[in-house]
């Protein structure tokens, strides 16, 4: 049994940043503060709880509390509702995505699986937009979760307590966080670039990447070829 685990952002959903706009927007229209980037390489980690904490401790010289958090995820769950609403053409399924993730829980040799930067309620919401359904999928969220490592080690722990030890686990991402953190871990990683630039990856040695998930048969391939 492979397990397969799939970032979302850019992997499932695509929405060329505009879902890290809306976090910028909503911080500041709940906090009256300036956000700094979304250059999300400028924090320390790529995670949504990471990202907050560093700057709301940079604007308020404190932790923030669980009220803080929860706030701001209301505002930014909403916004990105809002911005669905008056745009729909922004968020959009990687070309491919949902019959390739049905056509691949249908076969026995393969588990699938969710790992994020994001916390799960504005995923679930993006998901949601595309209809793709993860709800019976072991996952990890930056909930609680700081680190990319952890993240995908929660979604492994659940993996295993759910299906048993696999085979071998493959990491499907489409950001350079995504590489670096399946190195530090030692994962396989197949590239996801739906605009086709695939040089972003294959000049970091990785040697499958696809711009979406129509060629089924090559992406299974992939899976299985990989190392």
């Amino acid at each position: 049994m492979i397990f397969v685990i799939f970032d979302i952002d850019g992997t499932l959903v695509h929405s060329d940043k505009v879902d890290s706009q809306c976090f910028a927007n909503s911080y500041e229209a709940v906090f009256n503060q300036s956000f700094p980037s979304i250059d999300w390489r400028e924090y320390p980690h790529v995670s949504d709880d990471t990202i907050f904490e560093t700057v709301f401790q940079k604007h308020f010289m404190r932790p923030a509390t669980t009220s803080d958090k929860q706030k701001f995820q209301a505002h930014y769950v909403a916004k990105i509702l809002a911005v669905r609403e008056e745009r729909p053409e922004v968020f959009f399924e990687v070309p491919g995505a949902r019959a390739m993730l049905e056509a691949l829980q249908k076969d026995d040799r393969y588990r699938l699986g969710i790992a994020t930067g994001g916390w799960q309620a504005p995923a679930k919401v993006k998901l949601d937009f595309v209809g793709i359904d993860v709800a019976e999928m072991p996952a990890g969220y930056a909930d609680g979760n700081p680190t990319r490592p952890e993240i995908i080690r929660t979604a492994i722990t659940q993996a295993e307590a759910k299906y048993g030890e696999p085979t071998k686990i493959v990491y499907v991402g489409d950001a350079i966080w995504d590489l670096t953190t399946c190195q530090e871990m030692g994962l396989p990683l197949i590239g996801i670039r739906v605009k086709g630039d695939v040089s972003f990856f294959t000049k970091h040695g990785i040697e499958f990447v696809f711009s979406g998930y129509q060629d089924l048969e090559g992406f299974r391939q992939a899976i299985e070829a990989i190392n």
